[in-house]
């Protein structure tokens, strides 16, 4: 499995952010990979739950390289359960503790249709604060597609995934 990002300007489109949290590394990476709870804070990104390639969930929900992830996503971004979901299948490439690092990519469509593979990071920024990043580079026929009709709501989307970790890696 690769363990670098994709190169943003090799791609069709890209989506970036990025956040200064006020807590340590390591309190962001918990509520990162806490997939269990991500309903309590991610308005885009409602849930992700381990599964087999035909979308079965696996009894180990523990997230690790190699797995898959089923998102149940809003697009755009509400923490309203009642909305449409879209549910992307997601192979997992990096699951970095040491470096916090994760990353996975899209598997629903032939890599020449669409490829979107996603990378999130966070960095010591000094003083017990963090820098959480994000980008997704999307590639392939379909990406020029989603880069006409979806990349304002999906930027709307990634801000919302970012603010929604800040605060909940800040509460106490």
């Amino acid at each position: 499995m690769a363990t670098l990002p994709p190169n943003v300007e090799k791609g069709v489109f890209f989506v970036h952010v990025t956040r200064e949290i006020d807590a340590p590394v390591d309190k962001a990476w918990d509520v990162l990979t806490d997939l269990s709870k991500y309903h309590e804070w991610n308005p885009f990104v409602r849930s992700m739950t381990i599964v087999n390639a035909s979308k079965e969930e696996d009894a180990d929900q523990t997230l690790a390289e190699g797995k898959y992830l089923l998102m149940k996503c809003h697009i755009p971004p509400t923490m309203d359960d009642s909305a449409r979901n879209q549910a992307p299948l997601e192979l997992v490439k990096v699951v970095d503790g040491v470096n916090h690092r994760l990353s996975w990519v899209n598997v629903d469509y032939p890599s020449f249709a669409l490829r979107a593979e996603r990378w999130q990071t966070l960095t010591a920024a000094g003083d017990g604060k963090s820098k959480y990043e994000t980008w997704e580079v999307f590639n392939g026929v379909l990406a020029y597609f989603v880069k006409f009709f979806m990349e304002k709501s999906l930027r709307r989307s990634f801000d919302g995934f970012a603010d929604g970790l800040k605060a909940q890696s800040e509460r106490s």
